[in-house]
């Protein structure tokens, strides 16, 4: 017995000795979809606040595909010593172990680190569709079954999800799937006229709305968003109707928790910092930072709700 509880403590002071000193080698964010999106931008600006704090490079590496299942699963197998983090959005986390019937990595087992910033989702559609609010949108895609199309981020990804709750919420509309890889090359289809519609987060699409080269009809928050205060939420037309895409960073399995505790307060204390503020402001983006466990907490009710949409919509992978 007296040798166990030596070892332990000797075990415990070691890991407390490693976060102490950590980091004292670059480290490498896995993101798991394509340069330009919101998923990619975010935590870049992290990436430098964590380098000019501890003078290591924080590199991010985008490694997309398979609705973000082959970023995660890279980082899934990464060394646990905190030199590889896999910053996303919810479908790796908490929403593909619903869609996909296997997976090469075990969500759960992910450490929590912190969840950086969220942002609304909003309903955009090319002006070429004949529709100026939603209900002129259910209307025509309930006339016309089948012609109409919507883009996503890739199979499981919020901007899928919530279009397929919103097809079910509006009746159960004939509007086709396109999955893309990543929100960069799904919005330049959307603005190419490939695609007819798609949620995605208002962060990286302001811009296309304010030039008037996209309409948006509505945001999924629960109230209305300063930029955009003429545009209706979702949920005035559809009750209940929510969505909001979330950005978070995890570390592989077994990551010993002072280094996810101090990752954590390091992410917190940039999100403090006043450019970092005015940067997220401008991508519409609402700071969260938070601890690990509140991370926990925040996965596990944000992963049952999204659960809830997969099957109440029936929601298939392509």
């Amino acid at each position: 017995m007296i040798r166990r509880v030596l070892l332990a403590t000797a075990f415990a002071l070691a890991v407390s000795a490693q976060a102490q000193e950590y980091p004292t080698k670059p480290i490498r964010i896995v993101v798991p979809y394509p340069a330009g999106g919101s998923a990619d931008l975010l935590p870049r600006i992290f990436a430098e606040k964590l380098s000019a704090k501890w003078g290591q490079p924080v590199l991010v590496e985008n490694r997309p595909g398979a609705g973000g299942n082959i970023g995660a699963e890279f980082a899934y197998k990464a060394e646990p010593d905190g030199y590889t983090l896999f910053a996303t959005a919810p479908g790796p986390l908490v929403v593909n172990q619903n869609l996909f019937r296997k997976l090469a990595f075990d969500p759960a087992q992910f450490v929590p680190v912190s969840v950086m910033a969220a942002i609304p989702n909003v309903f955009l559609i090319n002006p070429k569709v004949p529709a100026r609010n939603v209900d002129e949108l259910i209307v025509y895609a309930r006339a016309n079954p089948g012609k109409l199309n919507y883009g996503s981020q890739g199979n499981g990804t919020t901007s899928h999800l919530t279009a397929e709750l919103f097809k079910s919420a509006a009746g159960g509309l004939n509007i086709a799937h396109v999955p893309y890889k990543g929100s960069a090359p799904a919005m330049a289809a959307l603005l190419g006229g490939e695609i007819d519609l798609m949620f995605d987060n208002l962060g990286v699409t302001l811009q296309h709305v304010k030039s008037g080269k996209l309409k948006v009809l509505a945001v999924g928050s629960e109230k209305r968003v300063a930029s955009l205060p003429e545009v209706p939420t979702m949920s005035e037309i559809l009750s209940g109707f929510s969505s909001v895409a979330w950005f978070g960073i995890v570390a592989p399995p077994k990551t010993p928790a002072p280094i996810a505790e101090k990752l954590s307060a390091a992410v917190a204390e940039a999100i403090r910092q006043p450019d970092v503020a005015r940067r997220l402001a401008a991508m519409s983006a609402e700071p969260i930072g938070g601890t690990p466990a509140e991370m926990a907490v925040f996965m596990k009710r944000d992963g049952e709700r999204w659960k809830g949409v997969i099957e109440s919509a029936q929601v298939k992978v392509d």
